[in-house]
Order: C-alpha cells, then sequence, then structure tokens
C-alpha cells in the first residue's frame, strides 16, 4: 500500500511539474491588496488563466507602493500590468511606464471619461459624495446632504469625517471647495480657507484608514462623512443603514485604472487581461464584489446596484473629473499645508 501511495503521489508530482512546464507564460500584475485581492484571485483571475494559458502572478500593494515599485525597477520591470487609482495612474504614464495600449473592439464601448492617458484607461468608477447614516438622519427629519457645501452647515458639528489630503476623497473635497468658491487646481487658496474656516469645525477626525471610518459609523460617532460610492456599498452590505448622495455640484470620479508596463515579455497577454477587465459581464462582477461603476456602455447591473453605483449615461456625463497633471506636481506642497491649516 505504501509502494501504491509513493507511486501515486509521484505520478501527480510530475503531472504538476509537466503541467507548470507546459504553461511557462506568466503574466505579474501588479494592484490592490485587501478585498480586491481576494477578489481578483476568487472571481477574475481564474477564468482569464483557462481561456489564455497563462499563470498570473499577483503583486499587491497600494497605489503609492506601486508606482514606486515601477520606480525602483526602472530598468528591470516585474510588472506587466499595473493597477492604480487615477491620480498616480497620471504620475505612471506620464513618467514613461506605461507602453501602448493595443487598440481592441472594447474600447469603443468605453466612456470618454474613463480614457486616462494615451496608454492608461480607467476600468471602474467610484463616485466620491457623501455616505450618510439614513436611520440617523431620519431621526433628525434632516433631508440627505445636497451639496458640497452642506460640509460647513453647523448642524454636522462634531458628527463628520473627512479623509485627509493624502487620501483621494480628502484631496477631491479640497478642489471642490476651491471651485465652489472661485478658486480651482490651478487657484487652491479658497478652497483652503473654506475648509480651514468652515469645514474643519465641523470634522470630527480626519480618518484616513477605511476601516476605521466604519467603526465611526456603527459606533455613532459619526452620521456623515465624504467617502466613495463603493465604501458606502460595503457598509451597507454589513447591515448599517449607510445611503450615498450625490452632490448637486457633481460627485468627482475617482477611477481604478489598468496599463500595460514597458519592458514586458508578455505583452500580447497584459492587452489581452485588460481587455478582460473591460469586458461586459467582467465589468459587472466587480460593480457586484467591489462597488465600481462599469466603464464599458454595454455592461448592465440589477436595479439594486443602479441605484448604489454610478452607472449609466446620464450618471456618468455627471460625474466631475480634476485635473491630475495640474495636481501631481504641487500635491507634496498641498499636503504640509494641509497639515498646517487644517488638521491643525
Amino acid at each position: 500500500m505504501k509502494n501504491l501511495m509513493a507511486i501515486i503521489a509521484a505520478g501527480t508530482s510530475l503531472f504538476a511539474m509537466g503541467a507548470a512546464q507546459a504553461n511557462d507564460k506568466v503574466l505579474t500584475v501588479g494592484g490592490y491588496g485587501g478585498s480586491f485581492e481576494t477578489l481578483m484571485k476568487e472571481l477574475i483571475i481564474p477564468e482569464f488563466e483557462a481561456k489564455h494559458d497563462v499563470e498570473i502572478r499577483f503583486v499587491s500593494g497600494n497605489s503609492t507602493e506601486n508606482l514606486a515599485r515601477l520606480q525602483a525597477q526602472k530598468d528591470n520591470q516585474e510588472l506587466d500590468v499595473v493597477i492604480l487609482d487615477d491620480g498616480p495612474m497620471y504620475q505612471a504614464d506620464a513618467l514613461g511606464f506605461c507602453a501602448p495600449m493595443q487598440t481592441a473592439a472594447v474600447m469603443d464601448d468605453v466612456y470618454d471619461i474613463a480614457k486616462l492617458g494615451p496608454n492608461s484607461i480607467g476600468f471602474g468608477f467610484v463616485a466620491t459624495g457623501f455616505t450618510y447614516n439614513a436611520d440617523f438622519f431620519a431621526e433628525k427629519g434632516w433631508n440627505p446632504p445636497s451639496s458640497w457645501m452642506d460640509l460647513a452647515d453647523e448642524k454636522y458639528d462634531q458628527i463628520l469625517t473627512i479623509p485627509p489630503i493624502s487620501n483621494t476623497y480628502g484631496l477631491h473635497t479640497l478642489i471642490m471647495m476651491a471651485r465652489l468658491n472661485g478658486g480651482s487646481e490651478t487657484d487652491i487658496d479658497p478652497g483652503f480657507d473654506v475648509m480651514a474656516d468652515q469645514v474643519a469645525p465641523n470634522v470630527l477626525v480626519f480618518e484616513a484608514s477605511s476601516g476605521k471610518a466604519s467603526e465611526l459609523f456603527q459606533s455613532g460617532e459619526v452620521a456623515l462623512s465624504i467617502w466613495g460610492s463603493g465604501r458606502t456599498k460595503s457598509l451597507a452590505d454589513t447591515g448599517f443603514p449607510a445611503k450615498f448622495a450625490y452632490p448637486k455640484e457633481g460627485a468627482v470620479a475617482l477611477m481604478l485604472a489598468a496599463c500595460p508596463v514597458v519592458d514586458s515579455n508578455v505583452p500580447k497577454e497584459a492587452a489581452e487581461f485588460i481587455d478582460y477587465l473591460l469586458a461586459p459581464e467582467i465589468q459587472v462582477r466587480l460593480a457586484d464584489a467591489m462597488g465600481s461603476g462599469p466603464v464599458n456602455r454595454h455592461a448592465v447591473l440589477s436595479d439594486e446596484l443602479a441605484t448604489a453605483l454610478p452607472y449609466g449615461p446620464e450618471q456618468i456625463a455627471k460625474l466631475v473629473a480634476v485635473d491630475w497633471d495640474v495636481i501631481n506636481p504641487v500635491r507634496e506642497e498641498w499636503t504640509k499645508r494641509w497639515s498646517r491649516e487644517i488638521e491643525r
């Protein structure tokens, strides 16, 4: 019996080695960790591997970490595809880390706002707007917030949380405050003035961690936040009465973006993987599991998802895009100023 088991084990090992040798193409994808990595490994990657006879190795890290990885490996890139938030993706593309994208039919089905740069593309929309405790607002007899300037309303004193500028949601807040008060990305002073004088006094804490922000909602310490539609969906999925509200001036688009990395030894597979992320059925899968709105016009969501996420031509047309070409060179300076003037 022991000999038989040994023979079977040896045969299994040889089969596995043979399969690994037969499939010698490895596509290395860098992307977010946590729930996103789990989603990719369970719901997205296996199907692509089977269809394209390639092994995908996933390297997890946030946008800052994966952009730094591209910079550190400039002459010998480990990644074949990188997934970043739209702001860092603009940097990656501008710095020459993204290879030219191959033309594919699916690109014609993508909203123009998702076509970020010459060599990068958004594959999921997240709207930056209001997350609020619907039960708390109902008890108070309050309507949902409807304007970015509502953040200055004294009734939200110490029940409001906003992420710091190091988080994209906080950055979006600063920019919208500038735009609504006579400024813009090129004239950010009005944004800092309003944030410091009118909004910051209402803020209980400038919380960067999504996990801690969720705890603040669940403990009843806060009832309103500037957050993403996907984060709101995740909180609501726990049973908490979280609702998302779109500001009348427009929710800001935050996009999950991808690009093929230069000097890849599997450029065909890298291009095919990005096309795969844009396919309608995968877009729906991402929306359901991750709370990202589809960038493909032909993705069809359930009524429940359609009301929770940025979806459809009318809603997408209302999303506001920020000017990352202006923001990225001065973001470090803004971050230091935020520490001095906002989080005093």
